[in-house]
């Protein structure tokens, strides 16, 4: 069997949540599967050597002068055909609506088709417009695929719901946490890492970003509520986040004045986010959304106490009694985890213990046997319809 695997922005310098997904996949499938050929259809980008090479698989670099739409309504199925692609592994919520060869989906959510005000008031301009593309796009390649996978059973929930599957194409699937998140004890790596970020001693660590869902305006406001009651004695540290952006969040909660504890790195490889995560006090999680949240696990996985909501999959994925749950609308109940944490060194023991067991249960080799079993059933049901 020849299989592709869309991988459109996989040699984009700073990779997020769905490029890290589909990468896992792809080195996982390298590890268990000799038997059947691979090819990884990928646009040109700085980071060509992410995909590590293997016997049975090729990578094939598709330019297109349409943008994003061309690349893989248009570049994406002529390439996969001209392959000879049995089976075609879209990854990333969308794929081509006139493909010759049979697809299967990967669908992570369908925020986007979803009627929450909370995410048609929020957002850039580039995130708004690629929601339209995926309302249009989505529903009709979502009926043609012959396999749809997810990534939880709640998510499974809403998009049986939503599109209403009379047979059993849907398939949730659990995504992983890498082998590289872990407890650390490499002291000299740990101070590297502090010192290439300028990291302060004692910190909270937040993975947001400007999708509404991520609830940055909600952590702000808890933080500086959390603040009031402990002056500088912590700081938030976050990501790749726009220093416009932060202020214009700031003023917006009437909070300005903690822009000083706020510590914003610039984009951190993966392979850093190891380092960053053991060395804070706290790693938040409170979203309003998410399909699975792998960074509860990441945060998990390195033993430091984890708060989340109790909204969307999120339950699911922290297990019980894992991490301190919270109402991610309600910004009191994110303060008042902030303190207890802080307050009851005991429990963040506890749940940091906890949360290290929790995150052995997800690995992303498990995830790619399930994957690769899905592709083999496809093809049989093609050969023999």
């Amino acid at each position: 069997m020849k299989i592709g695997i869309e991988g459109q922005r996989l040699f984009r310098k700073k990779k997020h949540g769905m490029d890290m997904v589909a990468l896992e996949l792809i080195k996982n499938l390298q590890k268990i599967d000799h038997k059947n050929e691979y090819v990884v259809f990928v646009k040109p980008d700085f980071d060509d050597t992410c995909i590590p090479n293997a016997p049975n698989f090729k990578v094939v670099q598709l330019e297109s002068k349409w943008g994003y739409p061309g690349w893989e309504q248009l570049a994406l199925p002529k390439a996969a055909h001209k392959e000879g692609c049995d089976v075609l592994h879209c990854t990333s919520n969308t794929g081509p609506l006139f493909s010759k060869v049979p697809l299967v989906t990967t669908l992570h959510d369908i925020i986007y088709l979803e009627s929450i005000s909370v995410f048609k008031k929020e957002g850039t301009w580039y995130q708004k417009l690629g929601n339209m593309y995926r309302r249009y796009f989505v529903p009709p390649v979502i009926k043609k695929s012959k396999k749809v996978i997810t990534v939880s059973n709640y998510e499974k929930d809403r998009i049986n719901n939503h599109f209403g599957f009379k047979d059993d194409r849907l398939t949730a699937i659990y995504n992983g946490v890498g082998s590289h998140f872990k407890k650390l004890t490499d002291q000299d790596s740990l101070r590297d890492i502090k010192d290439t970020y300028a990291l302060p001693d004692n910190f909270f660590f937040f993975l947001g970003n400007t999708d509404p869902k991520k609830n940055t305006k909600g952590v702000l406001k808890a933080f500086s509520d959390f603040n009031k009651v402990y002056p500088n004695q912590y700081k938030l540290v976050m990501l790749d986040y726009d220093e416009r952006e932060l202020q214009k969040l700031l003023a917006s909660i009437d909070s300005e004045e903690i822009r000083p504890l706020i510590h914003l790195t610039g984009y951190v490889p993966n392979t850093d986010l190891p380092a960053i995560i053991n060395q804070c006090t706290i790693f938040l999680y409170p979203s309003l959304r998410e399909s699975f949240g792998i960074p509860i696990l990441e945060g998990m996985a390195c033993g430091v106490p984890v708060i989340t909501s109790t909204t969307s999959s999120m339950p699911e994925v922290a297990g019980e009694d894992t991490a301190l749950m919270v109402d991610p609308f309600n910004t009191l109940e994110i303060t008042n985890a902030m303190k207890t944490l802080v307050e009851d060194k005991i429990l963040a023991q506890v749940l940091a213990e906890k949360g290290i067991k929790r995150a052995r249960h997800f690995s992303w080799e498990t995830m790619a046997k399930n994957v690769l079993e899905l592709y083999e059933d496809v093809h049989s049901e093609i050969k023999n319809s």
